[in-house]
């Protein structure tokens, strides 16, 4: 519990609960299970912008300018 916890446990914990309600556990489970979702998706539709622009630069129709404002903007569409 991170309340109560030594500042060195806090540290080197992965979670630290900063007050004793553990009735909150499930809502953070499934909180984290969320954002991995989350961050899966963001990862693919990242994997799957850069390999569009592969088999467009391959096929001559791209070049690696709007490879590079793809991958830009794909980041940026990600983050918001």
């Amino acid at each position: 519990m991170g309340a109560m916890g030594s500042d060195a446990a806090i540290e080197t914990a992965d979670i630290a609960l900063m007050n004793d309600d553990l009735t909150r556990l499930p809502w953070l489970i499934q909180h984290s299970r969320r954002t991995l979702g989350v961050i899966r998706q963001n990862i693919t539709f990242a994997l799957a912008v850069k390999a569009v622009f592969v088999v467009l630069t391959l096929m001559g129709h791209a070049s690696l300018w709007s490879a590079i404002a793809a991958d830009m903007g794909a980041s940026l569409l990600v983050h918001l």
